[in-house]
């Protein structure tokens, strides 16, 4: 299969980059990396934070590139942190998050990919899985992989070997590479 390898990932997260480049690379779509700072507005949207990020990248980049928000929404804590997931990662991490969830545990990771070519609006591909947030961490990859189990699994995404295949960034990025091949093939 022909790899198309003109598009980039926007982004200053290296392993956000390199799991998306790995799911890509199934659909045989290649992706560059434009390391880079990008602003992040808040809201309570991560289709407007995703939608903002991409207009920067598409600025600064020049080039197609995609951009990737995502959020840990939980249930009993009304959807926080959502799209201040970051924040509270860096502030509070995965040993914060499980202190906070004392009683259920259901909650979504959700994840938001947003194309950006000229200056049009940026195109938006949504994906969730629902799951629970375990009782204690499991596992060492990055972000809340370590708390987060998904539904149908007993392990966290940190101890999922598949994660790549079967993650709200997965799903995501499935229906951008459907849209972006088929937009590819109709115009080539």
């Amino acid at each position: 299969m022909q790899t198309l390898s003109d598009l980039y990932f926007a982004s200053s997260n290296r392993h956000k980059f390199e799991e998306a480049r790995s799911i890509l690379s199934h659909f045989g779509v290649g992706l560059k990396f434009f390391r880079c700072t990008l602003e992040e507005i808040q809201s309570p949207s991560l289709a407007a934070v995703a939608r903002h990020k991409a207009r920067q990248a598409g600025m600064l980049c020049s080039k197609p590139v995609i951009v990737e928000d995502a959020g840990l929404f939980i249930d009993s804590l009304k959807g926080f942190p959502g799209p201040y997931s970051s924040f509270a990662f860096d502030t509070i991490g995965n040993r914060g998050i499980l202190r906070l969830v004392t009683g259920r545990r259901g909650a979504s990771f959700r994840s938001v990919i947003a194309y950006q070519e000229g200056k049009g609006s940026p195109r938006i591909f949504e994906a969730e899985v629902r799951g629970k947030i375990s009782r204690k961490m499991h596992g060492t990859r990055w972000g809340f992989d370590p708390i987060f189990v998904p539904e149908g699994r007993k392990d966290t995404y940190s101890k999922i070997a598949d994660k790549n295949s079967v993650s709200h960034r997965f799903l995501a990025l499935e229906k951008f590479a459907s849209w972006y091949l088929g937009r590819r093939l109709s115009s080539g």
